[in-house]
């Protein structure tokens, strides 16, 4: 494990970026495992900058959502698929057709073994760029998930919901379940950088450092991984 801070948040965005170019500059046709949300949006940003600014070659390279809302549609703005393509996918040369977002108003059932058999298909995670919840969840693998847990429909807790309502206009709107990989499926990713900023996440990524493994911080397992980089900014180390 190794951990990098950056003094500010732009910093922080350049570096993620940075990073996630070096990953498509060294192997054309990685599988990148990609989170939405308010950590990652400007490390897109900058990814696209980086994309314009030096011709990285996105025409080989293969990415997965690590998770979508159950019930949302890829159309609506909320989605993960929606937000990717809009602050990603679409503005490098990449082609649609090895992209994946699971599939949130699909048969359920049916999708599990749609999202593992295109990661399968894809070769496997190269480098996964994840995000973390205040409360340690990563993806949608919540407290108690364990950490054998394997492609799944996972219960979205109540403090999550909170953190999710302005953009669905209310906590009684965001969606109860998504779809995601497990924890299992995470840690089988080649490389993983996880991602923190902001002072909220400072006493998670410390509970992360302290190296108590517990399900209760689903993100505690990471310090296992044998390849993970964390990156943080300065607020977020406390």
């Amino acid at each position: 494990m190794n951990i990098t801070i950056k003094e500010t948040e732009a910093d922080f965005d350049r570096e993620a970026a940075a990073r996630m170019s070096a990953q498509v500059l060294q192997k054309p046709d990685s599988l990148l495992g990609l989170a939405t949300g308010n950590t990652t949006l400007n490390i897109f940003d900058c990814m696209v900058k980086l994309h314009k600014e030096l011709g990285i070659d996105y025409s080989r390279v293969k990415t997965s959502n690590v998770d979508e809302y159950v019930g949302v549609a890829a159309e609506d703005p909320r989605s993960c698929r929606y937000r990717i393509d809009q602050s990603l996918l679409k503005q490098v040369n990449i082609k649609y057709e090895n992209t994946y977002v699971p599939n949130g108003m699909a048969k359920l059932e049916d999708e599990l073994k749609v999202f593992k058999k295109k990661i399968e298909e894809f070769g496997g995670f190269d480098l996964v760029l994840l995000s973390i919840g205040e409360n340690g969840h990563i993806a949608f693998n919540e407290p108690g998930t364990p950490f054998d847990s394997t492609y799944w429909i996972a219960p979205i807790s109540d403090s999550t919901i909170k953190a999710k309502a302005a953009p669905f206009g209310g906590e009684d709107r965001v969606p109860k379940f998504g779809i995601t990989m497990g924890i299992r499926d995470i840690m089988m990713a080649r490389k993983i950088l996880l991602v923190a900023k902001g002072k909220s996440k400072a006493p998670v990524i410390q509970k992360i450092l302290s190296g108590k493994l517990t399900v209760e911080n689903p993100s505690s397992v990471l310090i296992l991984h044998p390849n993970l980089e964390i990156l943080v900014d300065r607020d977020a180390m406390g």
